[in-house]
Parts: structure tokens; C-alpha cells; sequence
């Protein structure tokens, strides 16, 4: 697989932190040329330098990726540095906690915002470099959470999480024309800094829930992502890939301990 993302063009974005930065390292690890994408430019300069160091191939473009100017930025930069665009991982979201009955409608609209729209908006601006790609591939960072799982506090969340995968099933026939295919990893409980945010207690309680017994790294979603970008995930698009150490498996907490 490593040999299939050697040199390839990758844009990772909300790559500053998380999910995204450990998704960027993995490619970086296996020799991809990687444009970090975020809001943050401290943040995302520190990652984009610690690949580097790493002995990765790694640049960062600041941008708001729910805009139309900033991710024609993003896809500028990554044209001229990396000399085009092989490879889309959109990962930039957000989910903050809000319970339903105190819902704004800009807390709505933010959300869709920052989970769907970027989305849309980061496909479409690199769309013409993707089509002039010889292995194009586009991987989307849903959720467990909206398309198979509920919390109290992120239906607006879960709805952006489940919308992205309605997206993404007529998507791929779209894009098929074009030999562009188009997957969604869905994470489980995974260790960033917004969950070690939520406290031990959380993380403790998380973890007696997975059959696995631990919360999955970032590295966990990255290695699933350069799969579904590699020249082994040629034939797979429009599909699903849950990466959660078996949470959704139980029917109740018993079946851990029966």
C-alpha cells in the first residue's frame, strides 16, 4: 500500500490537530507529499513542521474550508507546491455539545457549516486537478454518531455525520465518470484532544463499552484513510468503513461480560 501513496498529492484538511493530523501523518509516513489544511496557523504550522521533521514531505495552507475563497486557496496551493491533487481526505468538522431543546438555529446552521458544507465546497474546488489524476480519490471522515449511533447533546451533529453519507453514495456515481472514487471512514471513540477534554470519568466509562477495551488512536482513522486511497481500494467507492474497536457490536453491556 505504502508503495501505491509514494509521492502522491494529499490534502488533509482540519489537519491542525486530531484526527486530521494524525490522518496527514500517516500519509506523510508513507511517503505521500502532504498540504495541511486550518483555520489555526499556529497550530497547523507546528503540525505541518513536526512531519518535516519526521522526515515527511509536509506544507500547511491556512484556510476556512466552509468558504469558496478558501478552498480555492487550498487547492492553489496544493497545484503549486505538490504539482497537483491525487488524493482529498475532507476531515475538517467540529462537534460541540448542545442538547436539542436549547438549539439555535445558528448553532444549526454552524454546524452544517463547518461538517457538510466544507465538505461539498473542498470536493468541488479540487475536482479539475482530481480528474487529471491517474488514481484520483476523495475520503470523507464521517461518524459512527448520526448514521448508526446517538448521544444526547450532538443531533446536530450526528445529522451533519449522516448527511455526509448520503452525499457521498450519489457522489460516487457522479464522480465514477471520472475514475474518482469517493469513501467515508466513520470513526468510533477516538483519543484527541477533545476527548481528553471530556474528562477521565468519560474515557474510562467509553472504553468498558468497546469490545476492545481502549479508544482508538488517530492513527487508527489515518491508516484506514490511506487504505481507501491506495491502489488496493481501486474498486471500492460509495462504501463505508467503521473504525470503532467493535462499539456498535453489543446489543447491551452484558454482551461484554456474558
Amino acid at each position: 500500500m505504502s508503495a501505491s501513496l509514494k509521492n502522491k498529492s494529499v490534502i488533509v484538511t482540519g489537519a491542525s490537530k486530531g484526527i486530521g493530523k494524525g490522518i496527514a501523518r500517516v500519509f506523510a509516513a508513507h511517503g505521500a507529499k502532504v498540504l495541511l489544511v486550518a483555520r489555526t496557523a499556529t497550530e497547523g504550522e507546528a503540525a505541518a513542521a513536526e512531519l518535516r521533521a519526521a522526515g515527511g514531505t509536509a506544507a500547511f495552507c491556512p484556510a476556512d474550508v466552509a468558504t469558496r475563497a478558501g478552498v480555492e486557496l487550498m487547492a492553489a496551493t496544493a497545484v503549486s507546491l505538490h504539482g497537483g491533487i491525487d488524493v482529498l481526505c475532507a476531515n475538517a468538522g467540529a462537534f460541540p455539545a448542545l442538547k436539542l431543546a436549547e438549539m439555535t438555529e445558528e448553532a444549526w446552521d454552524g454546524i452544517f457549516a463547518t461538517n457538510v458544507k466544507s465538505m461539498f465546497l473542498s470536493i468541488q474546488a479540487c475536482l479539475p486537478h482530481l480528474k487529471q489524476s491517474t488514481a484520483p480519490r476523495v475520503v470523507v471522515t464521517s461518524s459512527i454518531t448520526g448514521p448508526i449511533t446517538g448521544f444526547p447533546g450532538w443531533s446536530h451533529y450526528g445529522a451533519t455525520k449522516a448527511a455526509q453519507l448520503g452525499f457521498i453514495r450519489t457522489a460516487a456515481i457522479e464522480l465514477a465518470r471520472d475514475r474518482i472514487t469517493i469513501n467515508a471512514v466513520l470513526p468510533g471513540n477516538i483519543l484527541t484532544e477533545a476527548l481528553v477534554g471530556l474528562g477521565p470519568a468519560y474515557i474510562e466509562a467509553t472504553a468498558a463499552c468497546i469490545p476492545l477495551g481502549k479508544l482508538g488512536s488517530v492513527e487508527d482513522i489515518g491508516h484506514a484513510a490511506a487504505f481507501l486511497a491506495s491502489a488496493e481500494a481501486g474498486y471500492i467507492t460509495g462504501q463505508t468503513l467503521v473504525v470503532d474497536g467493535g462499539q456498535i457490536l453489543p446489543e447491551s453491556p452484558a454482551a461484554l461480560t456474558a
